[in-house]
């Protein structure tokens, strides 16, 4: 059994972390190891280089996210997200991600790799 097979079933993984932290080379990582049907959304990708808008309390990339978490949990076996995610800014989509898909599987970053021991 791999460990893709481990977690298959709508399973969502959250990378949470400061700028800088790898959160995205850990999500693209793990997106390889679980192959096929393992969603990545980014939220760097959706909110500069789809939406072009800044973050902050109601930033425009929300309801895209959410989206994309509701696309997710009806179209694929694994959703990763990752970014810096405020967790008061975004509450909303928190509380959406455990209505979906109840049990979520999370890991924050906090320092930069290069700070790392």
């Amino acid at each position: 059994m791999t460990m893709g097979d481990c977690l298959r079933t709508n399973k969502l993984i959250i990378l949470r972390g400061n700028s800088g932290s790898g959160k995205t080379t850990i999500a693209k990582e793990l997106q390889q190891v679980f192959g096929n049907n393992t969603m990545l959304i980014s939220q760097d990708v959706i909110r500069r280089d789809m939406l072009k808008v800044k973050d902050g309390e109601n930033t425009k990339a929300l309801p895209l996210l959410e989206e994309l978490l509701r696309y997710g949990r009806k179209h694929s076996e694994i959703v990763i997200l990752e970014g810096i995610l405020n967790a008061e800014w975004y509450r909303a989509l928190f509380e959406l991600a455990v209505a979906l898909y109840g049990k979520i599987y999370t890991h924050i970053t906090s320092t930069s790799p290069s700070r790392r021991p």
